[in-house]
């Protein structure tokens, strides 16, 4: 079946494509979220083979992923805007998925910071498309939990990344090297990623079937005028206000959130001693039972508040999540036991998910049509430059340079949540009354 063959955008006319669509959408975060998180169960195997520090690592699983990640959402979703969304996924998650198989190759930290820039290029195209297609296929009333189910790929594959990366690891570990031919010999960590990347291929297989569906609000004559990205920032520099809280707000959240993904299941290892897999395991449990928990009762949060009222139902979920988190995030790390720790990461997981679904359908019910991917793609761009390239590089200059021992890891992931959620609280709030205004405004337009 043929990519450009078009759906209609009502999803109730066609619910079959529209159900399929968001779930290989789903299938296809979940495998983003193992390929990009692998890495925080191999932090140990990884600097001991290269004799790298803290920060250095760190430099590897976020500035190195999120460079190009960044940088080249803002192209691909103009493209998102204008061509097929589903293509450009598809090419998408062939090229990370291929990425994340060389990463296994890596000789050097040069080549794997290399081919990590790679798996955040692939990775980049399918966010902002993904948003905008779910747009298409769904109602307003409906999208804020479609966008909740697709946001489980970052609790489940999250959570996968933990406990499968650390069965993996030890599975090729029992076997003391892998030898491949014409490659040689690899080691537990890189047979690894090799062994997580392979599965894209079976998704890229899949997104051939799903269809590009009709832009709704779009006319015949409208689809050859498509904003360029000046004329989206004009628009949203006139209201400014709304955007700017919303997407500056959730960045810092993104920030802890990062920063707390890839350090937890270290924290367990240095603290309390675990085995890197029973604490990937451990810990990767929690994050899909109550990660999934989060996103859903986010998304599903929603619907009744509005319908009480409230028409800025979005911001004060994610207000009141930037209050709520504060706590857990900063007392887990100081628990006095693994278990105590453990459990103290349920509350933090599940907070850590609630916000992403939330933030996005408010987004895309505040923005025209055609700029939604272009939006979308700078929420991206500053979660992503605040939060998977400074997180976990925060936490791990804290640790080394200010604390100056490993071994003061739960220190620096009690501090985060003390300074961004205060900060993102008073953001979100302030970004209120004007985000009713923009709702208002497109509600009038449309």
């Amino acid at each position: 079946m043929s990519q450009s063959q078009q759906v209609s955008s009502d999803s109730s006319a066609n619910p079959g494509s529209a159900y399929y669509a968001l779930g290989i959408l789903l299938l296809a975060y979940i495998l983003s979220f193992i390929d990009r998180n692998v890495m925080a169960v191999l932090i140990g195997p990884i600097r001991e083979n290269f004799a790298i520090s803290d920060f250095q690592y760190s430099l590897l699983h976020g500035f190195a992923f999120s460079m190009f990640y960044i940088v080249l959402g803002l192209p691909i979703a103009r493209l998102a805007d204008t061509h097929n969304r589903t293509f450009i996924i598809t090419l998408g998650v062939f090229f990370w998925s291929v990425m994340t198989c060389l990463c296994g190759l890596a000789k050097s930290f040069t080549t794997l910071f290399i081919m990590r820039a790679g798996v955040g290029v692939g990775e980049a195209a399918l966010s902002p498309p993904a948003y905008s297609l779910l747009a298409d296929y769904f109602s307003a009333e409906n999208l804020p939990r479609a966008l909740a189910v697709y946001t489980l790929g970052i609790t489940v594959g999250g959570g996968l990344a933990y406990m499968i990366g650390g069965v993996a690891y030890d599975y090729f570990a029992t076997l003391q090297g892998v030898e491949l031919l014409w490659i040689g010999e690899l080691q537990a960590w890189q047979m690894t990623f090799i062994a997580v990347g392979l599965p894209g291929l079976i998704v890229v297989a899949l997104l051939t079937l799903v269809r590009e569906p009709k832009r709704a609000g779009v006319s015949s004559i409208e689809t050859e005028v498509v904003p360029d990205f000046a004329e989206c920032l004009s628009y949203l520099r006139a209201r400014w206000q709304a955007y700017g809280g919303i997407i500056l707000g959730v960045s810092f959240l993104s920030v802890l959130g990062y920063g707390t993904m890839a350090w937890y299941v270290e924290f367990l290892v240095r603290s309390f001693g675990l085995e890197r897999a029973d604490a990937g395991s451990q810990f990767g449990l929690v994050f899909i039972v109550a990660g999934s928990l989060g996103a859903l009762c986010g998304g599903w949060s929603v619907k009744p508040l509005a319908q009480r009222g409230y028409a800025d139902a979005n911001l004060r979920i994610i207000l009141w999540v930037a209050l709520l988190w504060m706590v857990p995030a900063a007392a887990g790390p100081m628990m006095p036991t693994a278990s105590l720790a453990i459990l103290m990461a349920i509350p933090i997981v599940f907070f850590l998910n609630s916000y992403l679904a939330v933030c996005v359908a408010a987004l895309q019910l505040m923005t025209p049509n055609r700029m939604r991917a272009q939006v979308a793609a700078l929420l991206l761009f500053m979660t992503n430059l605040l939060g998977l390239a400074l997180g976990p590089s925060i936490v791990a200059a804290l640790t080394d340079f200010v604390f100056g021992d490993d071994q003061a890891l739960r220190y620096s992931l009690t501090a985060l949540p003390l300074i961004v959620c205060p900060l993102a609280a008073l953001l979100i709030a302030g970004a209120l009354p004007h985000y009713r205004r923009a709702l208002a405004e497109m509600e009038q337009t449309t």
